[in-house]
């Protein structure tokens, strides 16, 4: 991507824009996808919300933040992305101030399945333990918010540092390589991601190799645990693909410098829009009694609503007829 400064303004050149017709397919596209997934999400919410036998559930409560988070990164960033086609650029703390929540929402989609893993291996190899308690599992959730702010926050002093007060008074392409440019921000963008790759990975192998083990052992149902733990795996394979974007993206643009726009958009919704579409099937619909509750808001609401009348009128006619 060929970047130039124009006015105080760091603008990408005009060529690499996309037709009206291609931006606005790709804008509906991603508009459509990003409603139906955050109305079957706010579907999950509701139903837990509405229930007390979920919200006393470590399970349910790490699953339901993952939902939420889920929602909010997901209408942020096709916020950015439809920004990045309608204004093109945009002011620059404004710009910060979308990013900054943006990328940490991201972050901590990696984060809160490994502390679902850790749940789920404490659950069945640890059954008799005290430490899955809601109030440790708040906590949980309060650590995860923290780590993913601190990862964030060395761009922003490496961002006030290096750059000059001009460039917080310009308009800016609201992407992250764009923004936070400066050399020590990429490598350590990098290097966290790494980091954070690895430990979550060897992390998840440690405890699904437990739970496969005692799960095999204790003589209970062997092949529906192999599949759960394979499709976590999954959906925690296709959420990290996040941290191996940006050097996928860089490595395609340098073979094939010309099609920045379809690489952006094709990486985007692998790494953004799949996962989040695959979460509320893998953890809310596969799960035999959060179906059976959310059932009667997606499919049976209006059946419901009707028996519940058909329920308050019987009596008065009962009364009647005494």
């Amino acid at each position: 991507m060929n970047l130039s400064s124009v006015n105080g303004s760091f603008v990408v050149n005009a060529v690499e824009r996309d037709t009206f017709t291609i931006a606005v397919t790709k804008n509906v596209i991603l508009t459509v996808l990003c409603i139906a997934i955050n109305y079957i999400n706010s579907t999950l919410v509701h139903t837990f919300m509405k229930h007390q036998i979920f919200n006393s559930s470590p399970r349910y409560i790490l699953f339901i933040h993952l939902v939420i988070n889920d929602m909010m990164q997901l209408a942020l960033s096709t916020l950015l992305h439809i920004i990045s086609y309608a204004l093109y650029t945009i002011n620059v703390p404004f710009c910060l101030i979308l990013l900054i929540i943006t990328i940490t929402t991201t972050l901590k989609t990696p984060l809160n399945l490994a502390g679902m893993a850790v749940e789920c291996y404490i659950a069945i190899c640890i059954p008799h333990g005290q430490i899955c308690t809601v109030r440790n599992t708040y906590i949980l959730i309060g650590l995860i918010w923290a780590v993913s702010a601190l990862s964030i926050l060395p761009d922003l002093f490496i961002l006030l540092i290096t750059e000059p007060l001009q460039f917080f008074h310009s308009r800016a392409f609201c992407v992250r390589d764009t923004v936070f440019r400066s050399t020590y921000s990429l490598k350590k963008r990098d290097a966290s991601h790494i980091v954070c790759l690895v430990f979550v990975w060897l992390l998840l192998f440690y405890m699904y190799l437990r739970i496969l083990f005692t799960a095999q052992g204790a003589t209970v149902d062997f092949q529906k645990a192999r599949n759960t733990i394979l499709l976590h795996g999954f959906q925690l394979l296709l959420c990290m693909i996040v941290y191996v974007r940006p050097m996928f993206e860089q490595c395609l643009l340098y073979l094939l410098p010309q099609n920045y726009s379809t690489i952006r958009f094709s990486s985007y919704v692998i790494a953004q829009i799949l996962p989040r579409f695959v979460s509320p099937i893998v953890y809310g619909l596969r799960d035999q009694l959060f179906r059976r509750y959310v059932r009667r808001y997606l499919v049976c609401k209006v059946s419901t609503s009707n028996n519940q009348r058909k329920n308050v009128t019987v009596p008065r006619v009962m009364i009647k007829l005494k």
